[in-house]
């Protein structure tokens, strides 16, 4: 079998291997693409408990809009193709929701605005988790999480929301709420929600009875607000499959309905070695990639070899999970550690040592020679040399399975009973 595993923003690895040696091949699953604008429009003009995007603005004294960084694949400027209509005339600002990601180089603005860059250069702002000075708070959720959040987002008269949705290894979903926090939070605000990932229920693809969600729906209560949710779901292409539009909560349960069929993906049985591959953008660093980590464990034998494949073109990213790891001696210890003190970061850390207790973790990056092996993932330059190791190590029989979508796949074994 020949493969060409995507690397980095335009690169690719070749790779031949004996048909008997392959597992599966794993991508988001295929669907229907009609046409994106009419897409688009329609979920506009048909929005779910809420007026038309139209009518939302047609009052608005002014308006914030929330886009993703560009860490997420989110069409942000073919959304705002069908919007610029509507909003001739809107004072109007943009806010990045970044979380506690870092503000967006030139070259991630322009992937974000596209050709509306300069149009609305002077109007955008990214937020920044850790200005203090510009975080407000606005009220507490029943589990004590502060909800503290950027000015704009409270100066604000009415807001929206362009975001896509796919499955988040904790939070269950992307999209909706997570605009708001960890989005535009403050940064101890996300560190008080996210150390709720360390619970078991914070899982992907699941949104009853996850901590995670619940606390971010309830914590967005005190943002009173009008707020105009506009959710897409894309395809294996990155191409616009569906939207919902309208209400943020209602608009996003129709939403991830549309995403568990593009990337929950069914497979017939786990295996010894699993590549993971962490396409464009979700590959930009480290702390990103975890993600392909976190959703390739569902498709590993216990014992069995994790490849991560992912260029992390700008390291490691947040250093915090990468120091709790490097400072254990195990990834008990790690867990040891995490149990004692919690920082922010170290949710990341934990997953990661979950799932280093009971497999192994290799990786093919661009990271600095040495770096991985300080937090216990041995480090290849070579996908073909990591493949051919792991397999003779998994013995004659081993299988390989490629998930080539690693960010954004959940592997799920089918039931055959």
């Amino acid at each position: 079998m020949k493969l060409n595993i995507p690397y980095g923003k335009d690169g690719s690895i070749p790779l031949e291997l004996p048909d008997a040696r392959v597992a599966a091949v794993v991508e988001a699953n295929p669907v229907e693409v009609g046409d994106e604008s009419r897409t688009l429009s329609q979920a506009l003009q048909n929005p779910i408990d809420s007026v038309s995007f139209r009518a939302f603005v047609e009052d608005a004294r002014d308006l914030l809009i929330l886009v993703n960084d560009g860490t997420r694949p989110t069409p942000t400027a073919r959304v705002l193709d069908i919007l610029v209509d509507d909003l001739a005339g809107v004072d109007l600002r943009f806010l990045v929701a970044t979380g506690i990601h870092r503000a967006p180089t030139e070259d991630e603005y322009r992937q974000i605005f596209g050709h509306h860059l300069e149009r609305f250069r002077d109007r955008i702002f990214a937020h920044d988790a850790r200005a203090d000075e510009e975080m407000v708070f606005v009220g507490r959720s029943s589990n004590g999480t502060e909800m503290r959040i950027n000015r704009l987002g409270v100066e604000a008269h009415k807001i929206a929301i362009i975001s896509s949705v796919e499955p988040h290894y904790f939070a269950g979903y992307t999209g909706g709420r997570k605009s708001f926090l960890p989005g535009i939070a403050a940064y101890d605000t996300i560190t008080q929600n996210h150390k709720l990932a360390l619970r078991p229920e914070a899982r992907a693809l699941a949104l009853a009875g996850n901590p995670v969600h619940e606390d971010m729906v309830d914590a967005l209560q005190s943002v009173k607000k009008e707020i105009f949710a506009i959710n897409t779901v894309l395809d294996r292409d990155h191409r616009i499959y569906a939207a919902a539009a309208g209400d943020i909560h209602a608009s996003l349960t129709v939403a991830t309905e549309k995403a568990r069929k593009v990337f929950a993906a069914p497979i017939a049985k786990k295996a010894a070695v699993v590549v993971s591959v962490v396409k464009c953008p979700g590959d930009i660093d480290l702390y990103q990639a975890q993600k392909g980590i976190d959703n390739a464990k569902h498709a590993l034998r216990e014992g069995g070899i994790l490849i991560l494949v992912a260029q992390c073109r700008d390291g490691i990213g947040e250093q915090t999970f990468f120091d709790l790891l490097a400072s254990a001696s195990s990834p008990a210890e790690a867990l040891q550690q995490i149990d004692h003190h919690y920082v922010l970061g170290y949710h990341k850390a934990a997953k990661m040592a979950e799932v280093g207790q009971w497999a192994q973790m290799w990786a093919v990056t661009d990271l600095a020679e040495g770096l991985l092996e300080q937090i216990s993932i041995r480090s290849f330059r070579t996908l073909p040399v990591a493949i051919d190791q792991a397999l003779a190590e998994a013995g004659e029989s081993a299988q390989v399975l490629f998930l080539l979508d690693g960010g954004l796949i959940v592997p799920q074994v089918e039931n055959t009973k």
